[in-house]
């Protein structure tokens, strides 16, 4: 799909429901040290963390937080973008690149993770997945989980599985999404829009959350998160600012 920079009736007609499009924010989540302080002692709210140089046999137990919007696309501690699709996570002092097998108590379900940022700076909390890993352990509702957490050597079966899906989040299936909300006949009115200035194709998907259902409008189908991108890119040129590209999780 190629999509040329937005006419002034295309960013009218994308401004005209800017103001009115709600974002779905997901999970807890405070401000991580900079990326240079990813080895090295740091502090955040008074409070000192260190970060751990060897991380062999290392176990935990507490509660997992996830987080997602609006830190899509930002950078984690470790420098890297962050992907709310990929199977990564947060943790105070673990090193960056650890894989960590966790667990949720509550149904004894398990991911595999990569620690790519720093986080939770909540009390009780011991890591922070993204919204794919918490997806994958049934937490996405309740928003934590009590988890127990355990650092995978290089040789183990599972980190080696989970290095293999780690090696390319930049081909697939992408979208961009433009809006999220509680009401459909918003979402529909919104996509009815965006398709008349020629963004096609778009769609509403209905989700459901133990909370609330919501209906997001997403527009287009890309092969590579680059060109993804690109149109977000011109979305956000025409006007409407919390345009993101994201992996399609409805195939």
């Amino acid at each position: 799909m190629t999509l040329s920079p937005g006419t002034g009736r295309r960013a009218a007609l994308i401004l005209a429901f800017a103001a009115a499009a709600g974002l779905w924010l997901a999970g807890c989540r405070t401000t991580p040290p900079p990326a240079e302080k990813t080895s090295k002692s740091y502090q955040i709210n008074g409070r000192w963390y260190h970060p751990i140089p060897d991380s062999r046999g290392f176990r935990e137990s507490g509660y997992a937080s996830w987080y997602g919007h609006p830190f899509h696309g930002r950078k984690t501690a470790s420098g890297e973008t962050y992907n709310m699709d990929a199977r990564t996570a947060a943790h105070k002092t673990l090193p960056m690149g650890t894989y960590v097998l966790v667990k949720n108590k509550r149904n004894n379900k398990q991911t595999v993770v990569r620690i790519n940022d720093r986080g939770p700076f909540v009390n009780g909390r011991i890591i922070d997945l993204s919204r794919h890993a918490a997806r994958q352990i049934d937490m996405i509702g309740p928003g934590t989980a009590p988890v127990e957490i355990a650092v995978l050597e290089k040789d183990h079966p599972q980190r080696q599985k989970a290095s293999g899906s780690h090696g390319d989040y930049h081909s697939g299936d992408f979208t961009i999404q433009i809006g999220a909300f509680s009401e459909k006949n918003l979402a529909e009115s919104m996509r009815d829009t965006i398709a008349a200035a020629d963004y096609n194709p778009v769609t509403v998907t209905e989700v459901n959350r133990a909370d609330a259902t919501f209906y997001r409008v997403r527009v287009g189908r890309f092969e590579s998160l680059a060109k993804a991108r690109n149109t977000e890119l011109l979305l956000i040129r025409a006007g409407y600012h919390d345009a993101f590209a994201v992996a399609r999780d409805d195939r």
